[in-house]
């Protein structure tokens, strides 16, 4: 998930399906400040829909994450920044609805250490409704991400190389270990499932550097935990392309409906230019490996006057090639990011 600055300062939430090879976002909504909702007067300026209400950012991501899975589109990890995975209700919302994910969190996140879990209820005293929440104690109580992460042994940090840079492959230290979220658990009856916290801290740094929770299997490995949630990068990269090349932050109106029909047109202009790109090597199909040269070598090409090469032939013409003279061409395949039924572990949900 997204959560941007348009044009003059308005903020959006976007979600976004991706891979290592390109995003593109597939929801797009203007975030409404409260102030706003509740004005008839700058509703009525910028037209907002009657339907349209106050909500906080993560329950916008998760009724579009909701939309998604109900029109059938391929789902993979779910991916946001801690604006989001802050949000218990976001993450116990992406829970509910079967979907992995890979949050950023804050440092000051509340978790049991690895293997504790709350206290249980007290016993019942024989009188009266019995206990049934969880407990805490002075000496029996959970810590911050980041006290946990300043706990783990000097030995339990790794090296993990997550992709290649333009230069240097990009590297960095992690550690990951299974916890419980802590937060407000005295108010649950069960605790929380385990989960991965997982940590950054570069080496040569002070302090960690980003902390994430994430729900991916038990044995996952720590290169691939790493790998996911650095995903991100590409939805960051391809949002600024949308933003700078593709016009999404020229708008300058200030109606709810003209904001959101400009916002569709670039989506859709970057849609093509990613399916463009598809066919271009080094993505499209490979060539047959026994497909021929053409009957126009080299260096015949070569000794082809400049001048004839820049002739007119009236006999040619782009729009109308007789079929009998068309080369034969390997059929392209279809475009992996939207490929329909897709649902590998290489496509994710990113919500911005």
């Amino acid at each position: 998930m997204r959560r941007s600055r348009g044009p003059r300062r308005m903020l959006t939430v976007s979600l976004s399906i991706a891979n290592e090879k390109a995003s593109l976002p597939i929801a797009w909504r203007l975030y409404l400040p409260e102030p706003w909702a509740q004005d008839p007067e700058l509703r009525g300026k910028a037209k907002i829909p009657d339907d349209v209400g106050f909500q906080t950012k993560p329950q916008i991501a998760l009724d579009q994450i909701r939309a998604a899975v109900a029109t059938g589109t391929p789902t993979g990890v779910i991916l946001a920044d801690a604006g989001y995975g802050a949000d218990g209700d976001f993450r116990s919302g992406l829970s509910q609805l079967g979907l992995d994910y890979v949050v950023g969190v804050q440092p000051t996140l509340s978790v049991w250490r690895p293997g504790e879990e709350p206290l249980p209820p007290k016993a019942w005293s024989g009188s009266g409704r019995p206990p049934s929440l969880m407990r805490r104690s002075s000496d029996h109580k959970p810590l911050s991400a980041k006290a946990l992460a300043q706990e783990l042994q000097a030995d339990a940090w790794r090296s993990v190389t997550w992709r290649e840079g333009s230069n240097i492959d990009l590297a960095s230290r992690f550690d990951a270990v299974r916890v419980r979220p802590a937060s407000r658990d005295y108010n649950l009856t069960q605790p929380r499932a385990e989960e991965w916290l997982l940590i950054e801290w570069p080496d040569g740094d002070a302090e960690p550097l980003k902390y994430w929770l994430s729900t991916l299997p038990a044995d996952s490995p720590l290169s691939d935990l790493a790998a996911t949630a650095k995903l991100r990068w590409r939805i960051e990269r391809d949002y600024q392309e949308l933003k700078q090349e593709v016009g999404l932050g020229h708008y300058e109106g200030r109606g709810w409906r003209g904001f959101h029909h400009h916002a569709r047109l670039c989506i859709a202009a970057y849609g093509f230019l990613i399916s463009e790109r598809e066919a271009i090597p080094p993505s499209a199909p490979a060539r047959p490996q026994d497909s021929q040269e053409s009957a126009v070598s080299r260096s015949s090409r070569s000794r082809t006057s400049a001048h004839a090469a820049r002739a007119a032939r009236p006999q040619l013409d782009r729009h109308h090639t007789p079929s009998d003279h068309r080369r034969a061409r390997p059929q392209l395949a279809p475009m992996s990011l939207l490929r329909q039924g897709q649902c590998s572990s290489s496509t994710n949900f990113m919500t911005q």
